[in-house]
């Protein structure tokens, strides 16, 4: 199947990505699973430095982090607890969707989403991070 190499441009970046093409080189106009990219640059994210950990009185697998983003500080509820200990998590930075609605999750507010990565059967969970240092609240473009 041939497919069309689309570059979005973000920032001085160039992010590539590929679309089926029809027999003719026109692009499907429902592509599924497919986010506009104005709908992705609604999306802030941030580095924050996560300044504790808990565990979360009610969940099993969910910790408590409290984050610094630069200008506040937020809890965040995050399915990590199978994955990483309190010391493998205090003082790491993150990369966080902060303009996430709050939710409750069991009893507690989250006010963010963390980003990880995870193998297919979730045996495996990675959180994004940066390779060096940087202020807490530094914009992820």
């Amino acid at each position: 199947m041939r497919e069309l190499r689309v570059c979005h441009i973000i920032g001085k970046g160039c992010l590539m990505s590929s679309l089926p093409a029809s027999p003719g080189g026109a692009v499907p106009s429902e592509t599924p699973n497919f986010v506009a990219f104005d709908d992705f640059l609604k999306l802030d994210l941030r580095v924050a430095k996560v300044l504790d950990v808990t565990e979360h009185p009610n969940a099993d697998k969910l910790w408590l982090l409290k984050i610094d983003l630069g200008t506040e500080q937020r809890q965040l509820c995050a399915g990590l607890r199978g994955y990483y200990t309190r010391e493998q998590l205090l003082g790491k930075n993150i990369v966080v969707v902060v303009n996430l609605a709050p939710r409750t999750m069991r009893g507690q507010i989250s006010q963010g989403m963390l980003l990880a990565a995870s193998s297919d059967d979730k045996s495996k969970v990675i959180i994004l991070t940066t390779d060096a240092d940087i202020a807490p609240g530094s914009k992820v473009t």
